[in-house]
């Protein structure tokens, strides 16, 4: 094999560096003066009529924990419901992005009924409702399976890419798959996409990160690994059951970095966690990705990058140790880095950091978050020393009021999950995922109810969608 020369090892890196910028065009698909054009910035796209679809109640971009829900429950409260989803499966965070254990989850409805179905699959760990470990390959074969029963039309591999309105009214969305773009009108839409981006393809006013931009919380890229014996790991390994006599999990972490050390490498996370997903079957969250901003394709593309290096690196650094990291590999790393800090779209309501310190209650309370305020280190300085913080502030459990699902700036549209309406240090406690499917119940059935009756979600009060969960059998 001929060894490469400085100038081809040059053009190497000048490759890379314009692939994560997003500069690289592909040769044949753009004449030279329309290059010339779209490197300034001024390609003129087109205008051409698209396919339109008319055929549901309620629209649900995004099928993550909250679109999950929020679907699930729109069509058992009788709408019509379509979904759209960018991945190859359902479950967003909890599949293509292999979180692997659910947080905040002690909460009635479709929380309950999700941990009887994987209690009957063998598909969670231990007895908790607080902290629970899944399989996550089982999790998108039942969740495909509910969608099915529920009778809710689902479309994979689709983003959604623009959003249309009359007046202050959203009223149809434009999709982008294989089969190209497509427009889809709904009475009633839902933004379940995490990250906020129907509501800011529709105009919404958002807020992000800690300020006007970052600093945000880092993503991490969560990976599958597969041990030789997982009873030698007994000092690293979090269990869905603590055994008699088992070291704390904060300790755990601890000693996991303490490992990582050994091998000549300080984690981008400095808390490193393992988790059991089935015998020698583990997860493992172990790195940091700083200040990437979730609208920045290119950014988040060399953050992926980055964070798969690390996983690889710091997997075989163990297994050169030996002992009882003899054999440990990774099976596989998640098809999406996970995002913490998306936009949050300005709703009827803010949820704020006194709500949390004050533990609100309001008439119109969807759910009642009891997780602690989670920010993970904003920066590498950070991160050397504490992994995680909660600002000093104790959280009492509180009220999230469906006026902070409903947009403010735009009619017809609810928002369930991470990007409600709520300031960042509210946000870093409500945005797990036991919160986000209750969240997303809320907003499926208002929107449904909404939907149905020819009204807009602002006009449905609460109490009459709580009064339709409980028919449902999804309140208790």
């Amino acid at each position: 094999m001929d060894m490469p020369t400085p100038s081809s090892d040059l053009k190497r890196r000048s490759f890379l560096r314009a692939a994560f910028s997003g500069a690289l065009v592909t040769p044949g698909v753009m004449s030279a003066a329309e290059v010339e054009k779209e490197i300034a910035g001024q390609f003129q796209e087109p205008a051409h009529d698209l396919p339109l679809v008319e055929d549901a109640d309620v629209i649900v971009c995004g099928a993550g924990p909250a679109g999950i829900a929020a679907a699930i429950t729109a069509a058992r409260a009788g709408a019509k419901v379509r979904v759209f989803e960018w991945r190859g499966c359902l479950g967003g965070v909890w599949t293509a992005g292999l979180l692997g254990y659910l947080l905040d989850f002690d909460k009635p409805g479709l929380n309950q009924e999700l941990l009887k179905l994987l209690e009957e699959r063998d598909l969670r760990r231990g007895t908790s409702k607080y902290d629970v470990c899944y399989e996550p390959e089982g999790m998108k074969l039942l969740l495909e399976e509910l969608f099915v029963q529920a009778g809710v039309k689902f479309q994979l591999h689709t983003k959604v890419c623009a959003a249309y309105r009359e007046g202050k009214r959203l009223t149809t969305v434009v999709t982008e798959s294989k089969s190209g773009r497509q427009a889809w009108r709904a009475p009633v839409f839902i933004d379940t996409t995490g990250d906020g981006d129907l509501g800011a393809l529709a105009g919404c006013s958002f807020e992000y990160g800690e300020a006007d931009a970052c600093p945000c919380q880092p993503m991490s890229l969560n990976a599958l690994l597969v041990c030789k014996d997982v009873s030698l790991l007994g000092d690293f390994v979090r269990y869905g059951t603590i055994p008699p006599g088992d070291k704390p999990n904060e300790a755990k972490k601890n000693l996991l970095r303490a490992e990582i050390e050994r091998t000549g490498h300080f984690p981008s996370y400095s808390k490193p966690t393992l988790w059991q997903i089935r015998d020698n079957l583990l997860l493992v969250m172990m790195n940091h990705q700083y200040g990437v901003p979730c609208f920045d394709a290119a950014k988040i593309t060399e953050a992926t990058v980055m964070a798969r290096a690390e996983l690889h690196k710091i997997v075989n650094g163990l297994r050169k140790l030996g002992g009882p990291w003899e054999g440990l590999q990774i099976a596989a790393t998640a098809e999406q880095i996970g995002v913490r800090d998306g936009r949050r779209i300005a709703g009827r309501y803010t949820v704020s950091k006194d709500d949390l310190i004050n533990g609100a209650r309001y008439d119109d309370g969807v759910v009642r978050p009891t997780f602690s305020v989670d920010i993970h280190a904003l920066s590498a300085e950070h991160n050397k020393t504490a992994g995680y913080s909660n600002r000093g502030i104790k959280t009492k459990p509180y009220d999230i009021p469906l006026r902070a699902l409903i947009a403010k700036d735009v009619d017809g549209l609810m928002m369930a999950g991470r990007c409600i309406s709520g300031d960042f240090i509210a946000h870093a406690s409500y945005r797990v995922t036991g919160n986000s499917v209750a969240m997303g119940e809320a907003a499926g059935v208002t929107a449904a109810l909404a939907a149905t009756t020819k009204r807009m979600p602002h006009d449905v009060p609460w109490s009459e969608s709580e009064a339709k969960l409980k028919t449902m059998g999804q309140r208790a």
